[in-house]
């Protein structure tokens, strides 16, 4: 089999790519390890930036985000018994969020690269890549026990932080950054009526909290647990419980609760591999950068990647011009770690980590009370969580 652009990575990353490729005659297949069931069946984010449900719709394939997510025009920080509203729309002169679970987001990427009669080969394994410093890198992968080749002319890596592509990179040609925090968010999925509708990120003594959704009959709730800590330790009783405990009362006394359909432990991260080119392969999303989910940054600074990778191969197919893939490195890491540093900054703001001292919980009591005293504080706090430009 012979392509253009091989991209392993069946999420979103993958197949936003190959179809905004594929709407350009930019040939391409995408290899996926899971099936598309299970792809389907995971859990994610669901909060977008202006800029990525703009890129969707490039894609043609925003018609039901736009039906069926919301606008979101604020969120709300608690703290110290209280909440109080960052109007994103107004300090960012118009732009908002759209809240769309990635579950439907991937749907509809499927059902368009299927309409467009795209190339995804799901149940793939030992995905091996060769050659990649090369102008004729291929891909080789066994399905249903058979041995098949790939020859491309560059390769994508979006096939997350355990995939094969950025273990494909030299250890002396990649540098890798990290940090682990010391908890993880217990999220609860309940088919229940949101409790606000804006998300809620809340501070406690006894830990972060966060309300948050996927429509108006579908909530997502999540609050700060030990590492040390299994779904099995968590009833139902309890996690509702605790995240009332976390909540200012007004809000905690208007929570509707429920039974969880779907209950799991995540830990945080934060994770950046550079660079994010090795030859004419690619890397993007997970592959080689992780954030905290508190900044809502993961999905969206993958987009990011998407956006420069997708106009750097239009140049080079349609202009002849490489300025794009050469830059993309430089130009993708730029911005990521701009989403670091607030993933970062939500993260140790809101969080209460078990080492912190006295000293260190004021400190989080003054950055709260002056970013509600500054407009250019919260100014950025907007620009930052709508999505700073591509």
């Amino acid at each position: 089999m012979k392509t253009k652009v091989g991209i392993i990575g069946g999420g979103p990353s993958g197949l936003l790519l190959s179809q905004l490729l594929d709407l350009q005659g930019i040939d391409n297949v995408v290899l996926e390890r899971r099936s598309r069931e299970y792809v389907l069946g995971r859990i994610r984010a669901g909060v977008l930036e202006h800029g990525f449900a703009k890129l969707m719709r490039e894609a043609k394939c925003g018609e039901r985000m736009d039906k069926e997510g919301e606008i979101h025009d604020g969120i709300y920080i608690a703290y110290d018994g209280d909440k109080k509203r960052v109007d994103l729309n107004s300090l960012t002169g118009g732009n908002s969020v759209i809240v769309y679970g990635q579950t439907e987001l991937t749907r509809d990427l499927y059902d368009a690269r299927e309409k467009m009669g795209g190339k995804v080969i799901h149940g793939v394994e030992n995905v091996q890549l060769h050659d990649i410093t090369s102008d004729n890198p291929s891909l080789t992968f066994e399905k249903e026990g058979q041995s098949e080749k790939i020859e491309c002319e560059y390769i994508i890596g979006a096939d997350g932080f355990h995939g094969v592509s950025r273990k494909s990179i030299p250890r002396d040609k990649i540098k890798e950054y990290e940090r682990v925090y010391p908890f993880g968010w217990l999220g609860v999925l309940s088919r229940t009526k949101p409790v606000s509708k804006e998300l809620i990120y809340a501070r406690h003594e006894r830990g972060f909290a966060l309300c948050s959704l996927r429509s108006q009959v579908l909530s997502r709730y999540y609050v700060q647990v030990s590492l040390e800590d299994s779904v099995d330790d968590w009833s139902d009783e309890r996690f509702w419980k605790e995240l009332k405990t976390r909540l200012p009362e007004d809000v905690a006394a208007e929570l509707i609760t429920g039974d969880s359909i779907e209950k799991s432990i995540a830990p945080l991260r934060s994770f950046v591999a550079e660079p994010m080119r090795y030859g004419n392969m690619f890397l993007a999303g997970d592959a080689a950068h992780i954030v905290p989910p508190t900044g809502a940054r993961g999905l969206n600074s993958a987009a990011s990647d998407i956006y420069y990778l997708y106009h750097a191969m239009v140049d080079h197919y349609k202009k002849g011009d490489d300025t794009g893939l050469d830059n993309y490195s430089k130009k993708a890491l730029a911005r990521v770690w701009k989403g670091q540093r607030f993933s970062w900054w939500m993260t140790m703001l809101l969080h209460r980590f078990p080492q912190s001292s006295g000293f260190d919980n004021r400190l989080q009591d003054t950055d709260l009370d002056y970013l509600f005293s500054s407009e250019a504080a919260l100014t950025s706090l907007a620009e930052n969580y709508v999505g700073l430009p591509f």
